[in-house]
């Protein structure tokens, strides 16, 4: 079958072990599913992968992707959920020490088929196509968790974003509009604030900029590039919730004295569980609401697309079609 696969790894040039081509069908074995990818999206994990970030040499060559949506060997539509813990595991997916995300230990969703649990796969509405359906399991399951999970907001609450542009800075944006927040979003990028505004935010700010209130609440994923800014924009008692660091982990400054004093609560979150998944497709079938799409190519062209994601030349999800 066609896939899209690291055959190497180097962490200073990943698109270098990417490669296209043949690679051998799946068997599922007892309990798994095979399903045939109609869809599937790229995310920043991806190029992790190829860097050497979750994905080991030994296991190599390991087909690429998280998220698909497709249609099981029963002939059903679904959305994969990405995340796989141990076969015994009850409870939060995520808290599963033993957990992995697919194409770190399970080949990817880069390829005609692929296998997983079948617990793992979520019924497709008819309402969301399959490029819609591909974008959630990372990227938005991501973003619903860390707004309503782990964040606890409700309608009403203020949120800042930083860094608008991205899979998972859009899907906040989009989310929390349509869960009855007031959005604020920062960005570097002129084009990238008026886009803010167009997908939901009530008003935009250059990365760093001073807000004209405190925020209930920001969500972080760009890391050391803004945390300060993401602590000095919280209300006394609110409450960060971090979930990347793509300008790196390491901070110049915690700022715990504003933490204490101030009595924030930092809180990490990770991807999602597959009832939270369950609960965000219906959530977007319901309101309507629909995934950002950057840009669709088929997955033949899927270098176009890792090259677009490495440059940050995104606004939205870029999905891999079959």
């Amino acid at each position: 079958m066609f896939a899209v696969y690291a055959e190497s790894i180097d962490p200073d040039d990943p698109l270098k072990g990417l490669a296209l081509g043949e690679r051998p069908d799946p068997v599922a074995p007892d309990g798994w599913t095979t399903v045939s990818v109609k869809a599937a999206s790229l995310n920043h994990h991806d190029l992790w992968s190829l860097r050497g970030q979750g994905l080991k040499q030994e296991a190599l060559p390991m087909i690429l992707g998280c998220d698909a949506a497709g249609v099981d060997e029963d002939g059903n539509d679904v959305v994969v959920h990405a995340v796989i813990s141990s076969p015994d595991w009850a409870g939060d997916e995520t808290l599963d020490p033993k957990r992995s995300l697919l194409s770190e230990r399970h080949q990817g969703t880069f390829a005609d088929r692929v296998v997983v649990p079948r617990r793992n796969v979520v019924p497709k509405p008819a309402g969301l196509s399959f490029e819609q359906a591909a974008c959630l399991p990372t990227a938005w399951l991501t973003a619903y968790r860390m707004l309503f999970g782990r964040g606890e907001l409700k309608a009403g609450d203020s949120v800042l974003v930083q860094g608008a542009g991205g899979g998972v800075a859009t899907a906040l944006i989009t989310l929390a509009r349509a869960g009855g927040l007031r959005v604020y979003a920062t960005s570097r990028d002129e084009a990238k604030r008026a886009r803010a505004l167009e997908i939901g935010a009530h008003e935009v700010f250059e990365s760093g900029e001073r807000l004209p209130v405190k925020v209930d609440a920001v969500m972080e994923t760009v890391g050391r590039a803004t945390w300060q800014h993401s602590v000095r924009s919280l209300r006394p008692g609110g409450t960060l919730v971090t979930s990347g660091t793509t300008s790196g982990p390491k901070l110049d400054d915690a700022m715990l004295t504003h933490i204490f004093f101030l009595q924030l609560r930092i809180v990490g979150s990770t991807m999602g569980t597959r009832s939270e998944l369950a609960a965000l497709v219906q959530l977007l079938d319901a309101t309507g609401t629909a995934p950002l799409i950057d840009r669709v190519l088929p997955m033949e062209k899927a270098r176009e697309g890792f090259e677009a994601m490495a440059a940050g030349d995104l606004f939205g999800k870029i999905v891999l079609t079959r």
